[in-house]
């Protein structure tokens, strides 16, 4: 779509078999709000956005995922794991930045795991948001429990020097891993020593920037359209014919007033005394 921001990229290399991922915002079913259409454009970070382009990908290809994510939906995360784990392809994923929350779990679907200097991972416990009565605030603590149990079974299959005890511990407490911890405990393969590529980090900042820009354009226009509409109307719109207000009468009619109601008054009682 034309202006988007690029947030999932694909790239093949030029005469090469290698295809380039990059997941570079959070995970989500839903792309940003379109006020010009009023709808969620599509999103580039969903599982079905992946499933479409993974079906581009030759199964005799290399894959190389490059991650930077906060992380996002588990929904998302997972079934992008899974996916992944299902292609063919020889997969690696190059951590460029923060694989935190689900991003790290879709990580952990790749065949080799490298992170660079300064990056990080972050394992923890996934959350809702729920609403409703007693009753139903414990089956969701009971339905984390589970989804939970499951979620750990992840990072299990590729863990070592660690229990499925201690990496509960770990994920109860929140805790982020630097790359010589995730070596040790096999959460990647190796560290690089590469530096990442800053440039493609910085076009990645600008055209957020630029994306924010454009939303926030098209917010004020759409502001100043409905002002525009409601002024139309009230215009078109007949008001009300006021009703004058009954004039008060002047001093010197009041007087007249005064004088021929004592008069009338006067008369009644004359004819009463007569009767």
């Amino acid at each position: 779509m034309k202006g988007k921001v690029t947030k999932f990229r694909f790239e093949q290399m030029a005469n090469s078999n290698v295809h380039k991922l990059y997941i570079y915002d959070d995970v989500t079913a839903y792309g940003t709000f379109n006020w010009s259409t009023l709808e969620y454009d599509e999103s580039e970070t969903s599982a079905n956005y992946f499933r479409e382009q993974l079906a581009a990908i030759p199964e005799t290809a290399t894959i190389e995922l490059h991650v930077n994510s906060n992380g996002g939906s588990v929904k998302e995360g997972v079934a992008i794991y899974n996916l992944l784990k299902q292609h063919k392809a020889e997969k690696t994923c190059y951590v460029d930045g923060f694989a935190y929350s689900v991003a790290s779990v879709i990580c952990m679907a790749c065949n080799k795991i490298i992170m660079g200097l300064g990056t990080s991972m972050l394992i923890h416990n996934m959350s809702m948001n729920v609403y409703g009565d007693a009753a139903m605030l414990r089956k969701c603590a009971d339905d984390l429990d589970v989804l939970m149990e499951s979620n750990r079974k992840i990072y299990m299959a590729r863990a070592k020097n660690l229990t499925e005890e201690e990496l509960q511990e770990m994920m109860d407490t929140e805790t982020f891993l630097t790359p010589e911890q995730c070596l040790e405990y096999g959460f990647c393969d190796e560290i690089a020593d590469y530096q990442v590529d800053q440039s493609q980090l910085s076009q990645q900042v600008m055209a957020e920037i630029t994306q924010l820009q454009k939303q926030l354009a098209s917010v004020q226009t759409f502001r100043q359209e409905m002002k525009q509409f409601v002024i139309e109307g009230m215009a078109r719109t007949e008001p009300p014919t006021p009703v004058p207000p009954k004039p008060e009468p002047k001093n010197s009619e009041q007087k007249v007033l005064n004088m021929m109601s004592a008069f009338f008054n006067a008369f009644q009682k004359e004819e009463k005394n007569e009767k």
